[in-house]
């Protein structure tokens, strides 16, 4: 054979060997997480695990493609895995809570005129039916020990009468204006809300069986949820700020007990801070609630306390822990309670006995955002010590986990493997890096584009969380991956003045801010550009709410970065605490002075103060209807860019709260935008 017909012959195979394999390596490039996979994502909130820990009740949330919301419905699953279902067939249902003998589940959901009420399962039967007809709606769920009663909260009309006008009828068939609106309370708005009605939270009882339901608490003050009975049934505990001066003074909470045959009303706390979500151990002896004493720092840590059936020896619990302690449950015997709380970039589970011995029994809940990588989640505890959480992923959001220990933890359902096993999701990698302000440690991550090579160079997004006082953790995040999908090499991170690193490194910004976060920052950018993989020409940034006034900090500061996107930010902070929504709160625990009497502590940590340094690109976004960040303040920054003739332009998001991603449409939106900006400013066109 020759030499010719033989190379023929391999040439012939190699076609055949390619086109043979060509598919499979074409099936093995998995395309990148994509805007419109948003809508497909699922995950888990709220589980709440049986009496006797064999099954477990949870909220299976996701978007809704065609509403553009987020909705949950209640699933059931046993402790296994097996036999899931849905409760009912309501597209919309929530807050389960199972009945103390596990016969029922309590929770709210959607009646058939579009009001929210009480809703009855039985488990037995499989049946569901409605409890109650209210006009209001009804909220954090407790029932009674033997069962017979569902304490909740519910807003009910002031009682205290508001000045009163007369205005004259118009006459018919006219079209008269809207008539005017009369504000007298501090807080008359609300992020998220709105314009607030003249209400208050007051705390309600009704038969589990359905009927009319009754009012225990009264007065013009706010009740915390969620309730709690006393073991024997007899009163309803809850945390309520009922202080003459509450507005002025709106952490002052105290624990009450309210009976249950007459309403009348014990004060079982008396200090100066919040104390709220209290729980009965269930011998009766004991009762477990949460709180501080308020010193007006920027952050303390909430404590958990222990304190008698009758008020007397409070103590705390987790004095040593230096973290926030959340939602506490007790275990049968009444010697030990479970809760949660944020340390490092994770969310731990742990159990703590009457001594203040703790013992960590889970770690990684999260799941609660699948926008941005924001610490949260939830658990629930059986008498017998089973729990059941949210469990978060670097790859997905938040699904079931249940275990006794951090010895049997498994993960129940992975909803999202049909979507994100098909997905290239960007990889992520902790980094630990010294601050050039004064070497402290510092904490973040990196998510890097699929398909990472670290011989390339990348360009690279900084991306900052709000808060302040809060803690991104290494968990999904759609924007993020957005971000990596489009090619970006992604840092988060968690500097000074986040929580889960003590009240120490959180308060190292208290009535300072911002001012050296911007060191720890810029040295975050200066361990990944260590690296060697990053274009140091193609440097972006951006962040949203106190993410937003770091990145405006920024652009005031260096002009490393080649363009910016400031979301929802303070840009004045004078401004800002005179028209936010927490006017009592933002004065006196961020400043300690009001404007007038010490302007120059306002206007120095302001980013207003450095506009006339900025030559950075950048785009401000706010959303119309942020009364948390006034859509004044992003205005007042780019009306000053604009004045100095610095490329900038303002994106307005029409009905958007401070929670600016809240619709999976806009998170979509925000991302595009926020990539537009930057392409259009990359020196490769990216």
């Amino acid at each position: 054979m020759s030499k010719t017909s033989v190379c023929m012959k391999l040439s012939a195979a190699a076609l055949l060997v390619a086109g043979l394999t060509a598919p499979i390596f074409a099936q093995a490039q998995k395309p990148a997480f994509k805007p419109l996979d948003v809508f497909d994502l699922q995950w888990a909130a709220d589980p709440q695990i049986s009496p006797d820990g064999r099954n477990i009740a949870y909220v299976r949330m996701g978007y809704d493609i065609k509403t553009d919301r987020a909705r949950g419905s209640i699933w059931l699953v046993g402790i296994d895995g097996k036999n899931e279902r849905p409760l009912s067939s309501a597209p919309i249902s929530g807050a389960p809570r199972w009945s103390p003998d596990g016969s029922r589940i309590a929770y709210v959901s959607r009646a058939a005129d579009g009001s929210q009420q009480l809703f009855m399962y039985w488990t037995a039967s499989r049946v569901n039916a409605p409890i109650t007809n209210f006009t209001d709606t009804p909220g954090a769920l407790a029932w009674s020990p033997d069962g017979k009663l569902l304490a909740f909260t519910m807003p009910v009309a002031q009682e205290r009468k508001p000045l009163k006008v007369e205005l004259p009828e118009a006459p018919k068939n006219a079209k008269w204006a809207d008539p005017p609106k009369l504000i007298d309370r501090m807080v008359f708005r609300a992020d998220g809300e709105g314009y607030l009605q003249s209400t208050f939270n007051q705390v309600f009882i009704v038969s589990a069986d359905g009927g009319a339901a009754r009012q225990l608490s009264h007065g013009d003050f706010d009740h915390q949820g969620p309730p709690a009975f006393t073991t024997d049934g007899r009163s309803v505990l809850v945390g309520a700020n009922r202080r003459a001066d509450a507005e002025y003074d709106p952490l002052d909470s105290e624990i009450y007990r309210i009976e249950v045959a007459d309403g009348s009303l014990h004060a079982l706390t008396d200090r100066r801070g919040p104390d709220h979500h209290p729980v009965a151990s269930p011998d009766g002896k004991h009762i477990a609630y949460l709180g501080f004493d308020d010193k007006q720092l920027g952050y303390q840590a909430t404590q958990l306390y222990v304190m008698d059936s009758d008020g007397s020896h409070a103590h705390s619990l987790t004095a040593s822990l230096d973290r926030d302690a959340e939602s506490p449950q007790w275990l049968g015997d009444s010697k030990q309670l479970v809760f949660q709380y944020d340390d490092h970039g994770s969310i731990k589970i742990a159990a703590i006995d009457l001594q203040g011995k703790l013992r960590v029994l889970a770690d990684g809940v999260g799941g609660n955002d699948v926008s941005r990588p924001y610490a949260g989640g939830s658990f629930s505890v059986s008498a017998n010590g089973r729990f059941v959480f949210t469990k978060g992923s670097p790859n997905a959001p938040s699904s079931l986990a249940t275990g006794t220990s951090m010895r049997d933890i498994a993960t129940l359902n992975p909803f999202n493997d049909n979507l994100l096993a098909e997905r290239n999701i960007g990889a992520l990698e902790e980094i630990s890096f010294d601050s050039s302000a004064d070497q402290r440690r510092m904490q973040g991550w990196i998510v890097k584009p699929p398909g990472f090579d670290p011989a390339k160079k990348y360009p690279f997004v900084l991306e900052i969380h709000g808060g302040p006082f809060a803690m991104y953790a290494p968990s999904f995040a759609a924007e993020i991956q957005l971000y990596a999908s489009a090619g970006y090499v992604v840092l988060y991170m968690n500097p000074r003045g986040s929580t889960g690193y003590g009240e120490e490194f959180a308060n190292l910004i208290h009535h300072d801010y911002p001012n050296k976060d911007y060191d720890d920052l810029m040295s975050g950018v200066d361990a990944v550009l260590a690296r060697g993989y990053l274009d140091p020409q193609r440097l972006f940034v951006t962040g949203g709410s106190g993410g937003g006034v770091l990145t405006a900090w920024i652009v005031g500061h260096t002009d490393r970065f080649r363009a910016a996107v400031v979301v929802k930010p303070v840009i004045n902070w004078a401004s800002f605490v005179l028209t936010g929504d927490m006017t009592n709160y933002f004065y006196r625990y961020w400043f300690g002075e009001f404007p007038w009497d010490d302007m120059q502590a306002y206007w120095k940590r302001s980013p207003l103060a450095y506009v006339g340094n900025v030559k950075t690109p950048t785009m401000l976004m706010t959303g119309e209807v942020d009364y948390r960040t006034p859509s004044s303040e992003a205005e007042q920054f780019y009306q000053a860019l604009k004045l100095r003739k610095v490329d900038t332009a303002l994106v307005r998001v029409p009905n958007a709260a401070h929670d600016i991603s809240a619709r999976p449409s806009l998170l979509i939106d925000k991302t595009a935008y926020v990539l537009a900006w930057f392409k259009a400013h990359d020196v490769q066109g990216h």
